[in-house]
């Protein structure tokens, strides 16, 4: 029975395992074909000829290092101040004491279970008011505002750490700056990588905000592709786009890939004490 039941679980990761890098490979196919295999009807899995010349034009055809860099230091810019605000929130909402504190912190919670389509027109109404459209600004005021999500991830971090470490660090004359900075900061490295990973993620592959907020020079490589690979009658180059958008995922894949076992180590720690 046991052998069995391990069987069907092997079984069962398989058929999850494929359906979630299905797409993926799916786009490798679609970037290696014509755009006659592309729209052929009944469709084509594999490609007569693989046509590694796309990826030639997905890195010719616009200005790809250009916009490849803005996307790089956008994420980069907005992953570093808001693991910062977050992990310092985190740490208050964990450490500190203080009425309504609890109460804080559930309405803090909630505002994750609000759609950030909601959200989106006001904000755009009042960054273009302040003068901040075509600019990264909003990206800094946004990460010097923390995540809710990533507020709780550290939460639940320094909440697990004895307070005998606190009590020490205070007898010895520290405050609660230096009791952050010198000993709960160093033990959340995981914690640290997982919001820097995937803060970075989050503005490494957005779409919506880039295409509200800024123009064609300032603007990441997730709008780039959908919009500039045109033939010379203006139609999308379907094929092209596809294989731009398989070099687009590779450093997020690097990333994870590099980080996953401090990305698992903090998500199982947070979880130790509520």
């Amino acid at each position: 029975m046991p052998v069995r039941r391990t069987g069907s679980v092997y079984v069962l990761l398989m058929g999850l395992a494929v359906l979630f890098v299905g797409p993926f490979i799916w786009l490798l196919l679609a970037a290696l074909k014509t755009r006659d295999e592309w729209v052929a009807f009944p469709a084509r899995v594999l490609p007569q000829h693989a046509q590694w010349d796309n990826f030639a034009h997905a890195l010719t055809d616009i200005n790809f290092p250009a916009y490849a860099m803005n996307s790089l230091f956008l994420s980069t810019l907005y992953a570093v101040l808001i693991t910062a605000s977050s992990a310092v929130v985190g740490f208050g909402f964990a450490r500190l004491r203080g009425s309504g504190k609890r109460a804080l912190f559930l309405v803090l919670l909630s505002t994750m279970m609000l759609p950030q389509i909601l959200t989106l027109l006001p904000t755009y109404v009042l960054f273009s008011r302040l003068g901040l459209v075509n600019t990264y600004w909003p990206w800094v005021l946004w990460g010097l505002a923390a995540s809710p999500y990533l507020i709780f991830l550290f939460r639940q971090f320094f909440a697990a750490i004895p307070r005998e470490l606190e009590d020490a660090a205070i007898i010895d004359g520290c405050g609660w700056i230096r009791i952050f900075w010198r000993i709960f900061l160093p033990l959340s490295r995981p914690v640290l990588l997982t919001s820097f990973v995937l803060s970075f993620v989050w503005t490494w592959g957005d779409y919506i905000a880039p295409a509200l907020l800024l123009d064609v020079d300032h603007t990441t490589l997730s709008v780039a592709i959908t919009a500039w690979y045109r033939d010379p009658h203006g139609n999308a180059i379907p094929t092209v786009q596809a294989a731009a958008a398989a070099l687009y995922m590779l450093p997020t894949l690097l990333i994870f890939l590099f980080a996953q076992r401090y990305f698992i180590r903090s998500v199982v720690s947070s979880g130790v004490k509520g």
